[in-house]
């Protein structure tokens, strides 16, 4: 049984990593091992730009690639955790039936969903700040 607060949980603190992807699909899910990719690309735009300054045009393009990643994440998370119990249980729980409890919504859920409203949000902002402040530095 997958349990829709814990899978929120899960992709909100660790889905950058692409975790939920496996404790939902298993470990042959080829989404969940290239998950990391972004994540480790956009770390290492930050010690670029440790190391070389904001004027390194490499970072300019993994930074937001980071946080456009974290946002899709974010977003994810939202979609598991507003997704209705009956829907839950027929795509993730389909020996059970469609009231069993592991796709219902607890308040640990809302919370989840609400974070994840608020990271997710941060995260797509400052990635369209970035962007368009380098863009627009470059252009004029």
């Amino acid at each position: 049984m997958k349990n829709k607060t814990l899978t929120t949980w899960i992709t909100l603190l660790f889905g950058s990593l692409g975790l939920h992807r496996f404790y939902l699909y298993g470990s042959r899910d080829a989404i969940a091992w290239l998950m990391p990719i972004p994540t480790a690309l956009g770390v290492y735009g930050f010690e670029r730009v440790a190391e070389y300054g904001l004027d390194d045009v490499l970072s300019w393009w993994l930074l937001p690639l980071l946080g456009f990643h974290l946002a899709g994440v974010c977003l994810n998370a939202i979609v598991y955790g507003l997704m209705p119990a009956e829907r839950w249980n027929l795509r993730f729980n389909d020996e059970a039936g469609p009231e069993a409890a592991a796709g219902q919504t607890s308040w640990l859920t809302v919370f989840a969903v609400i974070i994840s409203l608020m990271l997710g949000t941060v995260f797509l902002l400052s990635a369209l700040a970035y962007s368009f402040q380098r863009y627009f530095e470059v252009t004029v």
